[in-house]
Parts: structure tokens; sequence; C-alpha cells
């Protein structure tokens, strides 16, 4: 049956971000639905953001696209240009390549649940707000290339 039992895939809040860059996830909790449903070509994952919780460091990607639906409460979208707030039904799409930097920030007090596809090749990313950035083989490196410990994940 295609539907999805979300009970049988357990959230995590991993993160490969080296402190201090960890605190600001502390409160994501996502399932990847890819790997636990066989697809292959596109990675999703159902997401809640806990009060105060962000999705991510600000970033972009040099070879992926990104799609997010806002399921429920509501986030603000920080990128480069403004700060947005999205709402149930709301939709928003990063190209790849384009330089804008982006995340969520759960501002209110209660949960946000969102839904994000990403396809493309992992080619890596810049963070623009802080000192690191990602390569296609999953490392974390400052600018000038000095590699960090962690490894995303």
């Amino acid at each position: 049956m295609p539907k999805i039992d979300l009970q049988a895939i357990e959230p995590v809040n991993r993160t490969g971000y080296p402190a201090p860059y960890d605190a600001a996830v502390s409160g994501r909790w996502y399932r990847r639905l890819a790997p636990a449903t066989g697809l292959t070509d596109f990675g999703v994952s159902h997401v809640t953001l806990k009060p105060g919780a962000w999705s991510s460091q600000r970033h972009w990607h040099r070879g992926e696209d990104e799609f997010l639906v806002i399921v429920a409460g509501e986030a603000v979208l920080v990128d480069d240009l403004s700060e947005t707030p999205l709402r149930p039904g709301d939709c928003a799409a990063f190209p790849k390549n384009d330089g804008n930097g982006h995340h969520l920030q759960n501002r209110s007090d209660a949960d946000c649940v969102f839904v994000v596809v990403g396809a493309g090749t992992a080619l890596g990313g810049e963070y623009p707000d802080i000192d690191m950035r990602f390569t296609a083989d999953g490392r974390y490196e400052r600018q000038d290339g000095t590699p960090y410990e962690a490894r995303r994940v």
C-alpha cells in the first residue's frame, strides 16, 4: 500500500554540525521518508521544528533543488532577501546554485511541521552566516578549506 505510516518511521534529531552550530537545530526532528519507502531519485523528509528550533544553519546547495510545504504551525523563512512568515499550505522553492542562503526558524510557541523534497547532485554548498561550507563527499570545512571533524548526516 502506498500510504506511508509516519508512526512506523522513527523521528530523529541527529545533526552532523560541529559545535556550536548544532545548538540551533537541537529541536529539529525529522523522518527521512525516501529510504523508508524505497524512493531513490529524490530525498524527502517530514520535519517537526519545536518552538525556538531552526531547520538548519542558513545555507544553499550547488547541485540540489529544494522544495518545501508547511503542513502545520508556522515558521519564518529567513533568506538573503527578507524574513517571510509561512503557514499551512505555503510553499517555498530554492533552485540549485542560486546562492540564496535560507532556513526556517520556528519563532512560535507551537510545533511547526513541514515536508521538504530535494533532488539533484550533491555538489556541496555554503553557509553564508558562519565559517562553514559542506562538500560533495559529506564533509564540513571552514571557508579556507580547513576541515571540521564532524560529517553531514
